[in-house]
């Protein structure tokens, strides 16, 4: 009843606001700063500019610099070496005269000199393996690292070069003007590292038989990005803080053994000189099969192939173009098999390379998840503007190239698997071939934050694995960053953190800006809000470098929603939600004055007087409810204003929210009835703008209300759920014990 709640409401807001402003006085407070949850992200955000805008897009000065490369690369399997030789031309399209050029040199990070090893704490281990003790502390440090052959000019000449560690300085000879470019080349060789038994992100995997699965990524000098927030990006690989890339155009030569199968980022260029007319025939098939994949290598040809060996090679020539990096992989026990995916009318290839003892389950689905994840994503962002993405089976990795990922997910020797390796398996697939639009296109800088890729590619693949399993556990929901914003404060670090210290990292820079993602999806903006403004960011900083102010901007900029409470708790603190209800008053209507209304008529005669007599009270005693008020009231109007009311209510709650967590959060509460329905309300985050300790709502009922339960979806990450029960829930020892070992 409208009318009805506007009489009640207004008697009990006046009341507050006497006694507002007669609080009892006392000796003047220091003053203080606005520490209010929702005050404005200006304190934090990066001043907008030309480059930048104050809406998140990209402005009317932005520039960003363009590099192209021309490499012939030979992979030597005798002696697992990559040897290469590039000419790299840098763009110069920003504004500024630059006096030097960096490089990155990340396989230096596993050179014998290296300082990563050294930045490690490590404690002796009261017991290990014999095997592990002595990889630790008796192997010899293996010759791996860039071998620097030559740095030249474009005529021959040699170019000074500084090393530092991860980095390479190169000296030019005068500043690099704007819109001038620079030729340079670089030779160079490296010892490529065994990726199962001396870890890494890329590498070789070499099985009993002595063949060997390369997988290989950083294996060439690349330049560093140049912009207007860092300047040079040249921050250390460390080997946990990824990769800041310029886009640019690739012109690749690779030369490998004669029988070994090879795809890589880009197009092929000499497809008769490197396939077999049957290989042709049956990739022009997999373009048209648009249901199920299509062998071009069977299992048994690659069984075939892999028992023969050869000293021969074949040199296999791809072109990219505005592409960031450049990955490829290649043996001779690659089972290879494509399909054609439908992306808004234009067809891109689905293909998967792996060796015999990655099946049953990459046959089964590895194709299949490229192709759903391609759809996805671009449903979420825009269409996959490249012609393919690469599955490819390595033991123990999982990451992403433009075009190309290195996935693991392996069955036992007798072909067996479990639903963790399958489901882990299905999950990598869809994380790396998603990285394919973050970071790969929408081109965030890695080394600096982690969670612009990890974070944002984490929450699309959630939805891209539910649509191809709606029962399937991705891990990145609310409910599952509960036990980790649950750890003890000196365990934690906000997302807003450089990767490289952050405690925790996994979930830190996955979990949870994914999880926060899907909260704001599916909790505070709602889906058609969400997707808009998250599509509308995704197509602003297509192939550009945005910064996380950028991401924020556009999301309320596309969306007319203040975010900046949002922000603020969930990226740039470790604060936690835990929302619950301290008190559930029921209350009656009665004409008669309870015991604190009378004091406050004797305080406040004046204002009582102007209210009239006809005033209806609120009592906790069932024993005094007895109001004639309103219906003396109801009377007065006229019938088409009755029509428009609801019944008297006969059941009325307080309830008082309180919220121990420093995150402000919406209030959702699912009421359930003596007659076993269930009702639920949702309240703004800005419920608790002007008291972040605790607030008050009233419901009204026609029928008795049973139980209040806050979250019951577990959708705002809620670290306690004992308080979130009215009446409260007992729990007994049993019950404790299975939560604990459940989380």
């Amino acid at each position: 009843m409208r009318k009805y709640t506007s009489l009640l409401f207004s008697v009990l807001i006046a009341s507050t606001s006497i006694f507002a402003q007669e609080v009892e006085k006392k000796e003047p407070q220091k003053g203080h700063t606005d520490q209010n949850k929702f005050r404005q992200l200006k304190d934090l955000l990066a001043t907008p500019n030309e480059q930048r805008t104050a809406s998140g897009a990209p402005g009317h000065g932005y520039t960003q610099q363009k590099v192209d490369y021309v490499m012939d690369i030979r992979l030597d399997e005798a002696t697992n070496r990559i040897y290469g030789d590039e000419t790299i031309t840098y763009h110069n399209n920003s504004k500024d005269h630059l006096e030097y050029l960096w490089v990155q040199l990340d396989q230096n990070m596993r050179a014998p000199d290296s300082k990563s090893p050294l930045a490690e704490s490590r404690g002796a281990a009261p017991f290990q393996t014999p095997e592990n003790f002595v990889k630790e502390n008796m192997a010899k440090p293996k010759d791996f690292g860039f071998k620097i052959e030559a740095v030249k000019y474009a005529d021959g000449r040699d170019l000074p070069y500084t090393i530092n560690r991860t980095m390479m300085r190169i000296n030019l000879p005068t500043p690099l003007a704007p819109g001038n470019e620079f030729k340079f080349r670089i030779k160079w060789n490296y010892l490529i590292n065994n990726s199962v038994l001396d870890g890494g992100r890329s590498g070789f995997e070499s099985f009993p038989d002595g063949n060997k699965n390369y997988t290989i990524a950083q294996f060439f000098p690349r330049l560093a990005v140049y912009d207007n927030v860092e300047g040079w990006q040249n921050m250390q690989f460390w080997g946990r803080s990824e990769w800041a890339l310029e886009f640019g155009d690739y012109d690749v030569k690779l030369t490998v053994p004669a029988d070994h199968i090879l795809d890589a980022t880009g197009e092929l260029q000499n497809e008769k000189d490197v396939l077999s007319k049957e290989q042709r025939s049956r990739w022009e098939k997999a373009r048209k099969s648009y249901k199920n994949p299509v062998f071009i290598v069977s299992q048994a040809e690659a069984e075939a192939n892999e028992k023969e060996g050869t000293t021969k090679t074949k040199t296999w020539h791809f072109k990219a173009n505005q592409v960031r990096d450049f990955a490829f992989a290649t043996s001779r026990k690659y089972i290879w098999d494509a399909m054609a995916v439908n992306i808004n009318g234009k067809t891109v290839m689905a293909v998967s390379l792996y060796p015999k003892e990655g099946n049953p389950l990459w046959e089964e689905h590895s194709t299949r998840v490229v192709a759903n994840t391609l759809e996805e994503y671009s449903k979420l962002t825009f269409d996959y503007p490249y012609s393919k993405a690469i599955s490819v089976h390595a033991d123990r990795q999982g990451m992403e190239y433009p075009m190309i990922c290195f996935n693991y997910g392996r069955p036992e020797p007798d072909g067996t698997y479990s639903d963790r390796t399958k489901n882990g398996m299905i999950g990598v697939i869809t994380h790396e071939v998603g990285h394919n639009f973050f970071p790969m296109i929408v081109n965030s800088d890695e080394r600096q934050w982690t969670w612009m890729d990890e974070g944002l590619n984490s929450f699309v693949e959630t939805l891209a694995e539910l649509d191809y399993d709606p029962n399937f556990n991705t891990g990145n929901l609310p409910k599952d960053i509960v036990r980790y914003m649950s750890l003890d404060q000196n365990r934690l670090s906000p997302i807003m953190s450089q990767g490289d210290y952050v405690h925790n990292f996994g979930p830190n820079a996955y979990t949870k800006p994914a999880a926060g993602l899907y909260m704001l999806r599916h909790t505070i903006m709602g889906p058609e809000l969400f997707d808009y403004a998250f599509r509308t960011y995704a197509q602003r900083w297509m192939f550009k470098h945005p910064t996380p102010a950028d991401f924020f901007r556009t999301m309320e900029d596309a969306s007319g929603m203040d975010l900046d409470w949002f922000w603020r708790g969930w990226f740039y603190t470790t604060d936690y939600t835990d929302i619950g209800i301290k008190e559930v008053k029921p209350l009656y209507l009665t004409d008669k004055p309870n015991e604190e209304t009378k004091k406050l008529q004797e305080q406040y005669p004046a204002y009582f007087a102007r209210l009239g007599n006809k005033i209806v009270y609120l009592t906790s005693k069932n024993d005094e409810a007895n109001s004639k008020e309103i219906e003396n009231y109801i009377n007065t109007l006229p019938a088409d204003k009755k029509a428009e009311l609801k019944d008297i209510p006969k059941y009325i709650y307080q309830v008082e929210f309180e919220k121990p967590g420093g995150l402000v959060m919406p209030i959702i509460v699912e009421l359930t009835y003596a007659d076993g329905s269930k009702k639920r309300e949702t309240f703004p985050a800005q419920i608790w703008r002007r008291d972040e300790n605790k607030v008050f709502r009233v419901f009204t009922s026609d029928k008795e209300i049973k139980s209040f339960v806050v979250d019951p979806d577990l959708e705002t990450a809620d670290i306690d759920t004992s308080n979130n029960s009215w009446p409260k829930k007992t729990t007994n020892k049993f019950d404790k014990f299975k939560n604990k070992v459940q989380k």
